[in-house]
């Protein structure tokens, strides 16, 4: 609180000092700036490039990726075919409209791929849909 000596003497004049309000703003704000890019979740694959609208997502999604050394994972977790394939099923009986996605490294042979959508079949889900990248603007699909 201050004083102010033009309103008289005595009179107390209050004013809210924001600047520390202000400094733990911006190291709030360099902290997520910062932690951000770090929170991205999920296995690294190299999508291949495809020219298509993306399905609007309704409600938590579940991803089967291999990656280019055939490795599985549901979501986040590493699993084997049957392994995915009982986790699917107990899945499918819970909600038999689910939707799984596979994301597939460009590098992974086109069997291993079928061989996992089989398992996914195999769970009893029916919805399975291809994850891709749009391609590069500067790039054409023919040559």
């Amino acid at each position: 609180m201050a004083m102010d000596s033009g309103q008289g003497r005595g009179q107390m004049v209050s004013q809210i000092n924001v600047t520390p309000l202000v400094d733990v703003m911006l190291v709030l704000l360099v902290i997520f700036m910062v932690t951000a890019p770090i929170i991205q979740q999920g296995v690294e694959v190299t999508l291949p490039s495809v020219k298509a609208q993306a399905l609007p997502g309704k409600e938590e999604q579940f991803v089967v990726s291999i990656t280019k050394d055939s490795q599985i994972y549901l979501n986040d977790a590493k699993l084997s075919a049957d392994d995915l394939t009982g986790k699917l099923k107990a899945i499918a009986q819970e909600r038999p409209d689910r939707q799984v996605f596979i994301r597939a490294d460009d590098q992974v042979p086109y069997g291993q791929v079928i061989r996992t959508m089989a398992a996914i079949k195999a769970a009893g889900i029916e919805n399975v849909g291809m994850v891709t990248e749009m391609p590069d603007s500067g790039t054409s699909g023919a040559k």
